[in-house]
């Protein structure tokens, strides 16, 4: 082999910028409609396989779709051959059953309402054709069981009741009967050679049930605000502001402490856990952010109480730029590991940014959400918007990712080098419809010519004169796991997207 003849491989173009179409909606308002609290989405969630699909509310009840196109439901195989090449088949989901998974509480010792809302939801491992997966208020996380079961029905038996004479007059003497507590049986002539007993039958026909397996609770002196599973199947972490504790599925009285930044004197406390979650493939590495911005890594092979990190990922604010708000927009509201566990992706309210875990210098993408509400800081700090949580999602790829805004707005940026797909959808069954011109580079933001107030605490516009309403908000969103496709939480109705 001659090694002069080797050519160097050109770098690979970044890929098209998507083109999202609008698939589903479950739980459509109509106009004008009163939102019922007890309604609103308040966690998603895909499995694994991309299949199925939960959702959480704030009154406590999980809701299970299931995946539809992906089954052929006796359709001959020529025809879904000739429907693959004349379409491109995208998910469809129906509805599958929904259960009441944590109701009100009241914590008597500390005079203290528990609400039933759904923080998160996390999919477990399948067995045998069940589902199983974890749902956690702020203090109790519950494990569910939900599997079809055959209904099981009540033969007959093969005597008849006895029937009353149309005409009143007395039954023949032919017959006898036999007085029974609900009534009487009617005896033939010369008896019964046999008598069939009734007997427990399943049928063919199923029902779905749900079945809460195991309850860990008592563990959280404040609220949980993560769950996740571990790699290995048999554990999952639990993360409140200031702890988190390693369970096992199997037991549920007992847990291990593994972080714990509560200082001696809570006057000294200058940050707080706010999200964790288990790499994807390393059974002993975890992730967690902070209040103050920043993402540590954890081994938990080092101790068994991880306070000290393997890793901390940072950025370093520009020397004279601080304000009152630095350390509130610097809050990191949610994480993500990409699907290989390279990368970390990290929601503050300002930005989402993508971090290499091999490189703690700093991040290697920032993409700018909500730069044009820097000069609005002050007005959402009074109404308390500062503070909103947003979730973060990548796709199965890692070749993009997602976070959503207010007016029901959502984002989807490229990741990949060279990209600057940055595109705004609205979660309705229009989703272009309020386009905001793509920037130039990923990292800048989407409206950064916005100065003017059209009411004070509640709107703005962006670059095209469009209002924005603080009231809407996108918080919670999901990538589908294998294939481009969104499901997002606008109030109380679920909007699913593809491309």
């Amino acid at each position: 082999m001659n090694g002069g003849d080797d050519k160097v491989a050109a770098p690979a173009a970044p890929p098209q910028p998507l083109d999202w179409k609008f698939s589903q909606v479950f739980g459509e308002r109509t106009a004008g409609e009163e939102v019922q609290e007890v309604d609103i989405i308040s966690a998603i969630e895909f499995d694994k396989s991309g299949d199925h699909l939960a959702t959480g509310d704030r009154g406590g009840r999980v809701v299970l779709f299931e995946r539809t196109d992906s089954k052929d439901n006796g359709v001959p195989r020529r025809d879904l051959e000739r429907m693959d090449n004349s379409l491109t088949r995208h998910p469809e989901f129906r509805y599958k059953t929904e259960f009441q998974s944590h109701e009100p509480e009241f914590d008597y010792l500390k005079s203290l309402e528990i609400e039933e809302k759904i923080n998160k939801i996390k999919w477990c491992q399948t067995a045998n054709g069940a589902l199983f997966l974890l749902s956690t208020n702020d203090k109790t996380i519950k494990f569910w069981k939900v599997q079809e079961k055959k209904i099981k029905k009540i033969s007959d038996m093969n005597v008849d009741p006895l029937k009353a004479v149309g005409n009143g007059s007395s039954s023949s003497n032919s017959s006898s009967s036999i007085p029974l507590a609900n009534g009487s049986l009617s005896i033939p002539p010369g008896g019964i050679p046999s008598l069939k007993l009734p007997v427990v039958v399943t049928s063919n026909e199923t029902s779905l049930t749900a079945r809460c397996r195991r309850v860990y609770a008592h563990a959280h002196d404040y609220h949980i605000n993560s769950i996740s599973n571990n790699s290995d199947g048999e554990t999952f972490i639990s993360a409140d502001d200031l702890r988190i504790n390693l369970w096992n599925l199997e037991i549920s009285n007992q847990s291990f402490n593994i972080v714990d930044v509560k200082p001696a004197n809570m006057e000294d406390l200058t940050e707080v856990i706010t999200s964790a979650e288990f790499h994807p493939t390393h059974c002993n590495t975890l992730a967690y952010s902070s209040s103050k911005g920043s993402i540590r890594l954890v081994d938990l092979r080092q101790s068994a109480l991880c306070d000290s990190h393997t890793k901390i990922f940072e950025e370093h604010e520009a020397p004279g730029s601080r304000s009152f708000f630095t350390e509130i927009i610097a809050s990191i509201s949610d994480i993500k590991f990409a699907k290989d566990g390279r990368y970390i992706l990290s929601r503050d309210y300002m930005t989402l940014k993508l971090w290499d875990i091999n490189m703690d210098s700093g991040p290697v993408a920032t993409f700018q959400v909500h730069e044009y509400l820097r000069p609005k800081l002050c007005d959402l700090y009074e109404n308390d918007s500062i503070f909103d949580k947003f979730e973060c999602c990548l796709s199965g790829d890692g070749l993009r990712v997602s976070t959503g805004s207010y007016s029901n707005l959502f984002r989807v940026f490229g990741c990949a080098p060279g990209s600057t797909e940055a595109t705004t959808l609205e979660a309705s069954k229009n989703p272009m419809r309020r386009q905001i011109p793509t920037p130039s580079r990923p990292s800048r933001s989407l409206g950064t010519s916005i100065s003017r107030v059209v009411r004070r605490g509640s709107d703005g516009v962006d670059a095209n004169g469009n209002s924005f309403d603080f009231t809407t908000k996108l918080l919670h969103l999901a990538w589908h796991p294998t294939e481009n496709s969104i499901a997002c939480a606008a109030a109380n109705s679920l909007y699913m997207y593809y491309a």
